[in-house]
């Protein structure tokens, strides 16, 4: 099985507010680990953010939920740890502002 680290990213310039915006969706046949999640805010205000996880076996899950960001600031969401996710788990971002939110995912798939 071969592990091929990737840079993930989503531009959050033109979303909607209170959109869950898909980032990333696992290939079929691969396990991805989540090493990192940075969210930038690129709007002139305070936002509100939250990620969440679309499981395939239907157990969705908030990774984190209505955070603020202030005005030119970042967040990582990680902090060192990992995130296991399967074929078909799908990674969203929202905000509660319109295109406000870049996303950087740092992964590597194992297929």
């Amino acid at each position: 099985m071969a592990n091929t680290f990737k840079l993930k990213t989503f531009n959050g310039s033109s979303t909607g507010a209170n959109t869950a915006m898909t980032v990333y969706t696992v290939p079929a046949a691969t396990t991805t680990v989540v090493l990192g999640i940075t969210l930038a805010n690129i709007s002139a205000g305070t936002v509100y953010a939250t990620a969440l996880v679309e499981n395939n076996d239907g157990d969705n899950i908030n990774l984190l939920k209505d955070i603020p960001i202030p005005t030119g600031s970042s967040v990582e969401v990680m902090s060192g740890n990992k995130l296991i996710l399967e074929t078909s788990d799908v990674l969203k971002i929202q905000s509660d502002t319109a295109n406000s939110i870049d996303t950087a995912l740092s992964i590597m798939e194992q297929a």
